[in-house]
């Protein structure tokens, strides 16, 4: 711009001076000549201090008469390349709440006579009726759902959510990707939200593993075995614990320590009652086996954690799936029924309800691995999630690694050199049981109620698992409270389809 004006500059003096030196009275051309240069400079300074002058106020803004007309800085240019202000991501895709059922045993735990739409309606009218939402707003819920026929459960699903008070209008689906089905629920929700098919919508998972056990209940196609991955995507899940633990070298021990902290740490967790906030207490019954006599129960605390455990008792316990292997009863997930539900909405939204923000989904990631170590997958799904919110593994505050075995948990720990003090805090499935339609969801309850708890410190954290034939699947959440003025996650050159903090 300035050769510009240097240019046009030069070339105006050549012409003016022309002009007045053959002008019949050269003195009057001489005059303004002396008048143009004196004032169209200054016109011209004057015009350029009073625009620095805007482009300083335009950093200061007033805000309106609701807010006292408080004078607050804005993002200057040099700032806006480093981080982009949150308020300018109305569009960002946020958690304003998110609930749980106890976890209980399977086929004798507190909701072993509860059918899966009793577990489900709770948790979806609690995350409506906390948020005051009107339920006619919810674009659509997605449950994950894994053991039921899937029509069944889908009818049951629906059902549900006319027991939770939401009407007709509100559409539901199922989705089932085994063990992260409930993360994939979320995940599916929060990308419609972003692509702007809805502002609001619910994400969860349910699962009775009472009413449907595990299991093929079909012929198997022969062709399986011609192909050696497909016949691996049929090993019960147990078998590829122990390969696990053979391919790499994780020892009976060290599977049995980390059971008896999972135990531990959940045991403290419900003792201190840090998890009042995300357990919707579930009005049910409980029929006794024998007389068939039915009790009235409210169920509000998970049924499986033994706050004595020990580990020569857990040493004790013989190997289930090989006769010289190392995985137990005891350094397994437990079988477990359960529901939880969380609900997203654009943050622009939230805002201007001023409904409370427990965190912002920043990334999801879902990832292959080979089926006959499929517990590894957390290993490869973290560092792609974490990578996709344009953040290092060293960002990262608090971890909810689904524990489906010992074997696998220990690895994915090992292998991402993550710091246990930040991982599974108030335990994990071996304690507290793996419902496997419902354990994302129930873990995302998990990780954002104990960000809140740790406030400022704690800002992103993530929620992985392995998933059954052969996968891994994490989500990266950012505390929403937590979240200062501006961005500094890293830029990233691909998948980012979920968070433009990123880019």
């Amino acid at each position: 711009m300035s050769q510009w004006t240097g240019i046009i500059g030069s070339f105006c003096f050549r012409a003016i001076y022309a002009w007045s030196s053959s002008a019949p009275h050269n003195w009057i051309g001489l005059a303004v000549f002396v008048a143009i240069l004196t004032f169209v400079p200054r016109c011209y300074y004057g015009m350029e201090h009073v625009r620095r002058q805007q482009v300083i106020l335009d950093h200061l803004k007033l805000e309106g008469p609701r807010d006292g007309g408080k004078v607050e800085a804005s993002v200057c240019m040099a700032q806006e390349v480093q981080s982009r202000k949150l308020e300018d991501h109305d569009d960002d895709v946020v958690v304003v709440a998110a609930y749980r059922t106890a976890l209980c045993k399977a086929r004798r735990g507190g909701f072993k006579d509860t059918p899966a739409e009793d577990m489900l309606a709770p948790v979806l009218k609690a995350v409506v009726e906390s948020t005051g939402i009107n339920p006619a707003e919810i674009g659509d819920i997605v449950i994950g759902t894994v053991l039921a026929p899937g029509a069944q459960r889908a009818t049951d699903c629906r059902i549900a959510s006319f027991f939770a008070g939401i009407p007709e209008t509100v559409p539901l689906r199922t989705v089932n990707r085994q063990c992260s089905s409930s993360l994939q629920a979320i995940a599916d929700v929060a990308a419609a939200i972003k692509c702007g098919f809805y502002e609001i919508g619910i994400g969860g998972g349910v699962e009775s593993m009472t009413k449907d056990a595990m299991g093929l209940d079909r012929k198997v196609n022969p062709r399986t075995q011609t192909c050696q991955q497909a016949a691996d995507c049929l090993l019960p899940m147990g078998v590829t614990s122990e390969n696990v633990a053979a391919r790499f070298n994780v020892t009976r021990e060290e599977q049995d320590k980390a059971a008896l902290v999972s135990h531990q740490r959940a045991a403290a967790a419900t003792a201190e009652g840090r998890f009042k906030d995300e357990i919707i207490p579930v009005q049910t019954k409980i029929v006794d086996p024998t007389t068939g006599d039915e009790k009235p129960v409210v169920i509000s605390v998970d049924d499986g954690i033994r706050p004595n455990a020990a580990l020569a008792d857990l040493a004790k316990l013989k190997p289930v799936f090989k006769k010289d292997g190392t995985t137990t009863a005891g350094n397994s997930s437990q079988i477990t029924d359960g529901a939880a539900a969380v609900l997203l909405m654009k943050r622009g939204l939230a805002v201007k309800r001023g409904l409370p923000i427990l965190g912002v989904f920043r990334s999801f990631a879902a990832v292959g691995v080979d089926p006959a170590i499929m517990g590894v997958g957390p290993a490869v799904a973290i560092p792609a999630a974490v990578k996709q919110a344009g953040l290092e593994l060293s960002d990262i505050d608090l971890y909810e690694v689904n524990e489906a075995f010992a074997s696998q948990f220990v690895y994915c720990a090992k292998v991402l050199d993550l710091d246990m003090e930040k991982v599974n805090v108030n335990g994990g499935a071996m304690a507290i049981g793996h419902p496997l339609g419902t354990t994302g969801a129930r873990a995302t309850a998990t990780l954002l109620h104990e960000m809140k708890r740790r406030g400022k410190d704690c800002r992103y954290g993530v929620v992985s698992m392995c998933i059954g034939t052969g996968m891994g699947a994490a989500a990266v959440f950012e505390r929403g409270s937590s979240v200062d003025q501006y961005s500094y996650a890293r830029p990233i050159s691909e998948h980012n389809y979920l968070s433009r903090d990123a880019k």
